[in-house]
């Protein structure tokens, strides 16, 4: 094995997060301020004004973390299958996913439990077929990196488009 081989098989990607708060909870559970921002370094140009679930007292005009997984899903997948179908030489025009995530609150620990993508795909003609595809979208989701650190299960329901070349 060369030095570069055992490099790449050690090497550990890391990714850095901080979230910052101020505020006070001495008054209650109630009344205490949900909002935050999150940044990720290098990016700190990219903060997130982000806040908790309304349902639990948020902000519904800024992101929380429930939505942040889910995004971060959908993202996963749809970098993975542009991947995918580069390689396989297929030229993909549009990508867009309108995904969702389930929290049942009576099934402890409260958690996502399941987060469903609906991609819908526009390629270019000639394209192979809805078969070929489904496929090839199954073989991002085996890749990406989100899907394989979740536990909630994730399915994914792709809908495809062919643009005439």
């Amino acid at each position: 094995m060369t030095d570069a081989s055992a490099h790449e098989r050690q090497h550990v990607h890391r990714y850095a997060a901080r979230v910052s708060w101020t505020g006070s909870t001495a008054e209650s559970y109630d009344s205490y301020p949900r909002a935050h921002e999150g940044v990720c370094p290098p990016a700190a140009g990219a903060a997130l004004p982000l806040s908790a679930d309304p349902a639990f007292h948020g902000d519904p005009a800024k992101l929380n973390p429930e939505q942040l997984v889910v995004l971060a899903a959908s993202s996963c997948q749809m970098l993975s299958f542009l991947a995918v179908a580069a390689r396989a030489r297929i030229d993909v025009l549009a990508y867009e996913d309108d995904a969702e995530g389930e929290m049942p609150e009576h099934d402890k620990p409260v958690r996502v439990t399941r987060i469903t993508l609906r991609p819908r795909i526009t390629v270019k003609d000639p394209a192979p077929g809805d078969d070929r595809l489904r496929q090839l979208v199954g073989t991002a989701h085996r890749h990406c990196f989100v899907a394989n650190s979740l536990t909630s299960e994730i399915a994914i329901e792709p809908a495809f488009r062919r643009v005439p070349d």
